[in-house]
């Protein structure tokens, strides 16, 4: 309800008017009077005038009463006549039709309210400017995608915006230009990539007279999407290989240049790095994978009295409680195929003789058989050791270490590739949402520790990690408190906890020299008193939020909620901060 309305209700306001002697004779009673009343002389007892008459009550005085379901406002003045009579004046206004638009107002601001607190809790920036691109309203999410206060942007023309640099080219200026709905995506100037979609309304009149745009940080999504671009996931099974550093790719290549061939592969390195999954990877991409099998044979977890009949099969009667039949081994079994040696270096020295000769010659006796197998099978050995040393001790048959050493690709560790964290904590993540039917999800600081921890168990171990996180964790965000990343107590402080890709200059004070977490209490608590230390001397040179912002390239609002949480005290600004 507009004003003129509400000046239209007020005219129409019926009233009525009656005049009272003290002895209660009505002297005179106005045609709404009684209308509404009847007789006047009961408006004495329904308006209680005996109290204010009578020299109890003060003068002039205001009431409301109920009546037949009317709203009366009651109006009670005394003056006194020419012959100094007290005589009572008495004016009546239904104020019913006031009632009623007081009640559509209310509901009208608890409609606005709603509506309000709805723009306000938005994810999305939402932004309001006039017919003239002037602003009228925004949320708080402005704050997260530009730094600035939403407070700053009320009555600021969107022209001086785009005139200070902070928009590129106004999204609602050209709507009230076209008249139409726009959509833009734009980088602002904290390197934020935001889409931006503005909505004329209009009024009967066909006129635009607000501009609502919503602004949507896109930042993130564009990066995945580049980095999904960017990645090849080679899938063996359900276990990706995650190509984004400069090593992996290395890898890779060379993996796909071997793939078609028939040569031996040799996969080197730290256990928990992927072996088994580029070895998949090779055989998907080969011949072999049309003919044959990929079977996978861990030489350190057989035992040793046993591992010569696996590999080789055994005849019938070869050995006490052998099988009646015999037993084809599993490189028969992989005929064809490839047969995956993980943990070479464990194959006993006997063992290694006849593994060489299978090699050479591409032929065996099955334990306890005197007929020549013969055996099409793609080796791809792999080991966490060093053989090159096993050899030079006499562990390692050298001959053996040099028909394996033919190609040989060694896989990084995980904290050597460290591109590959988060691309690799997001797909377990989805991986064991799946399993476990839920929606958990990392907070941006989890995902730091996560980016900055060393992972000494590799990949096997950030999957565990994950898949005992969703398990575990009760609530839907996992925060940096339901972390515990510690492995045998080794671990420094400059080894996984960095600002904006550089160390701090006192880590070691921070931690007590070169104290390991177990000592410091472990890992959260670490990287609190660091994180506290950190934001304690930022505050303390630069005293603004946003510079402290600016430099630990973190947003405003987390490092105003980070102090408050540290119960950091911020300098008085000056005007050089503002």
């Amino acid at each position: 309800m507009g004003k003129e309305d509400r000046e239209e209700a007020i005219r129409n306001l019926e009233t009525g008017m009656v005049v009272f002697a003290r002895n209660h004779t009505v002297l005179y009673a106005s045609e709404m009077i009684r209308k509404w009343f009847g007789e006047p002389k009961e408006l004495w007892k329904i308006a209680r005038l005996e109290q204010y008459l009578s020299g109890t009550g003060v003068l002039p005085a205001s009431w409301k009463i109920r009546h037949k379901g009317m709203g009366l406002q009651l109006n009670l003045y005394s003056y006194s006549d020419s012959a100094n009579e007290t005589r009572a004046i008495l004016h009546a206004t239904n104020i019913t039709p006031l009632e009623k638009m007081e009640q559509q107002l209310a509901e009208a601001k608890a409609v606005g309210d709603e509506l309000d607190a709805t723009i306000q809790n938005s994810y999305d920036a939402i932004y309001i400017v006039d017919a003239n691109g002037i602003t009228r309203k925004t949320n708080n999410a402005i704050e997260r995608l530009t730094g600035i206060p939403k407070e700053y942007y009320i009555g600021k023309d969107m022209r001086y915006l785009e005139k200070r640099g902070f928009v590129d080219k106004s999204v609602s200026m050209e709507v009230i230009k076209q008249k139409k709905p726009v959509t833009r995506i734009q980088e602002n100037w904290r390197g934020k990539v935001i889409m931006m979609t503005g909505s004329p309304v209009f009024n009967d009149q066909g006129e635009v007279i607000r501009v609502v745009t919503n602004l949507r940080d896109i930042t993130e999504l564009n990066r995945l999407r580049e980095e999904l671009s960017q990645l090849r996931k080679f899938h063996a099974k359900d276990e990706p290989v995650v190509v984004a550093s400069p090593a992996m790719k290395q890898v890779m290549e060379v993996a796909g240049r071997v793939a078609m061939t028939d040569t031996t592969v040799l996969l080197l390195g730290e256990s928990g790095v992927g072996k088994e999954v580029v070895a998949r990877m090779i055989h998907k991409n080969s011949k072999q994978y049309e003919k044959g099998s990929f079977i996978k044979v861990n030489c350190g977890a057989i035992p040793q009295e046993l591992l010569e009949s696996e590999l080789f099969g055994y005849e019938s009667g070869a050995f006490t409680g052998a099988n009646k039949n015999g037993k084809p081994g599993l490189f028969e079994l992989a005929n064809n195929g490839t047969l995956f040696l993980d943990e070479i270096g464990e194959l006993p020295l006997h063992l290694q003789v006849k593994l060489l000769r299978v090699l050479q010659d591409q032929e065996f006796h099955r334990v306890g058989g005197v007929k020549t197998k013969k055996v099409n099978a793609r080796i791809i050995a792999a080991t966490n050791r060093n053989l090159k040393k096993m050899v030079a001790d006499g562990q390692f048959r050298e001959d053996l270490y040099y028909r394996l050493y033919v190609v040989p690709i060694e896989i990084p560790p995980l904290r050597k590739r460290p591109e590959e964290i988060l691309p690799l904590t997001r797909f377990f993540l989805d991986k064991y949402n799946r399993k476990y039917q839920t929606e958990k999800k990392l907070t941006p600081e989890a995902l730091e520790i996560f980016q900055n921890y060393p992972w000494p168990g590799n990949i096997r171990e950030l999957a565990n990690f994950i898949e005992r996180l969703v398990v575990t964790t009760s609530c839907h965000e996992i925060l940096p408190e339901h972390l515990s990343l510690s492995t045998d107590g080794h671990i420094t402080v400059e080894e996984v906890f960095s600002v904006s890709g550089k160390q701090t200059e006192n880590t070691d004070v921070l931690l007590h020299g070169r104290s390991n977490f177990w000592e410091a209490g472990g890992f959260r608590q670490a990287i609190e008193r660091a994180e506290c230390s950190i934001l304690t001397a930022a505050f303390e040179k630069y005293g603004s939020s946003y510079e402290v912002a600016r430099v630990l390239k973190i947003s405003q609002s987390t490092a105003i909620r980070k102090a408050y949480k540290y119960g950091i005290r911020r300098r008085k600004r000056k005007k050089s901060d503002r």
